[in-house]
């Protein structure tokens, strides 16, 4: 049988207004509060970490010459193609 590793946990409290907790409350539902919370922060926290590598991804592309030659012989094909229609 495999043992699930059981992460750390840290408890703190945090000061919402009573809307925004009535609207986490209906989205979702009484006593699973902290595992919504908790799903919210993971996918925003790692939407960040892709958003950082998708930025360092894009910054390799720009840097890359023979990449950059390519898209231009492509570039000016796409437009020797429009003038010729």
């Amino acid at each position: 049988m495999g043992v699930d590793k059981i992460e750390p946990r840290h408890t703190f409290s945090i000061q919402l207004p009573t809307s925004l907790y009535q609207k986490i409350v209906d989205k979702a539902g009484r006593g699973k509060v902290s595992s919504f919370i908790k799903q919210v922060l993971e996918k925003e926290l790692g939407g960040e970490q892709l958003k950082q590598q998708l930025i360092k991804d894009y910054q390799a592309q720009a840097k890359n010459k023979k990449l950059q030659k390519e898209l231009k012989t492509m570039e000016q094909a796409q437009f020797e193609d429009l003038e010729n229609e």
